[in-house]
């Protein structure tokens, strides 16, 4: 990878960092906070203290994130790194300058549902980044190296304390909600990073290869790959052909297979992301068309 390359990696990788942590910061401000969700993390944590002696959220995360960041920067090395420094202290330092925002949701469910989602779009853009916004996932990483322990079974942990915390401090029926918060928080991560999309794996079986081939290649321009096979209950010879599409592309193939070759037997799934030309890269080598 040339420089110029490596340097528009590394600026687009800050850029998706930024970004997310903003989003990650104006969730808290918009939804967790008002709503008194403690969705686990530091967050969480400055939520209850916020809660309970009314300490500014942004310099509780600062204050907390910094020995962490510093306990994580000398036990872990060079796993810590500029884009980490840049997540951890850019969501709180957003927190404060967004801290009186008139647009706030005090709803808990509206709270978890869109806190949740947002939440979870902005780490997962952070994540695509290859950034963290450090807190409890830096403290299941130093725990996982002096105990062995996993570190989702660390990032559990911490994240238990603060949510019995929250019952104490507020009340089960908003922990409840907090939790559900986490929940919805993670499946909007898997969707940022794993881009799951309308986008289908097709494999289909068939003697004729030659006329499903013509199909796909002239009637969606997709590439395939071709597996050859033997039929489970004939012994047949068959060939499995595999081939990538978008949802529409994906539908017409369906209704011409149904058309022209309707004793093919066709799988469509889902697929969560798709890497190589026509999809990460241009369709066409050396132009757009």
């Amino acid at each position: 990878m040339s420089i110029v390359n490596k340097l528009n990696k590394t600026v687009k990788e800050y850029i998706y960092i930024i970004f997310g942590a903003s989003l990650v910061a104006l969730s808290y401000n918009i939804f967790l906070l008002p709503a008194k969700l403690a969705a686990g993390g530091i967050s969480g944590i400055s939520t209850i203290l916020f809660e309970l002696y009314e300490l500014s959220p942004a310099l509780t995360q600062f204050i907390i994130n910094l020995p962490i960041f510093i306990i994580g920067w000398f036990a872990l090395g060079k796993d810590f790194s500029g884009k980490t420094l840049v997540g951890t202290f850019w969501v709180p330092f957003i927190i404060w300058l967004s801290e009186d925002i008139p647009l706030t949701v005090t709803n808990p469910i509206l709270g978890a549902i869109y806190g949740g989602i947002v939440l979870g779009v902005g780490l997962g853009i952070v994540y695509k980044g290859n950034g963290s916004t450090g807190g409890t996932a830096a403290i299941a990483q130093v725990v996982k190296k002096f105990t062995g322990i996993s570190s989702g079974y660390s990032q559990l942990i911490v994240d238990g304390i603060v949510v019995i915390g929250s019952i104490i401090v507020f009340n089960l029926e908003l922990t409840l909600f907090a939790l559900m918060t986490i929940y919805i928080c993670s499946k909007a991560i898997d969707v940022v990073q794993l881009r799951t999309s309308s986008s289908k794996l097709i494999l289909i079986i068939s003697e004729e290869e030659e006329k499903i081939q013509s199909i796909i290649r002239d009637g969606i321009d997709r590439g395939l790959t071709k597996v050859r096979s033997v039929g489970g209950y004939s012994n047949k010879d068959k060939t499995m052909i595999l081939c990538v599409a978008e949802q529409q592309e994906a539908v017409y193939l369906r209704k011409v297979l149904q058309q022209d070759e309707p004793n093919s037997f066709v799988v469509f799934i889902n697929a969560s992301e798709i890497l190589g030309r026509g999809f990460s890269l241009d369709k066409y080598y050396g132009q757009k068309l």
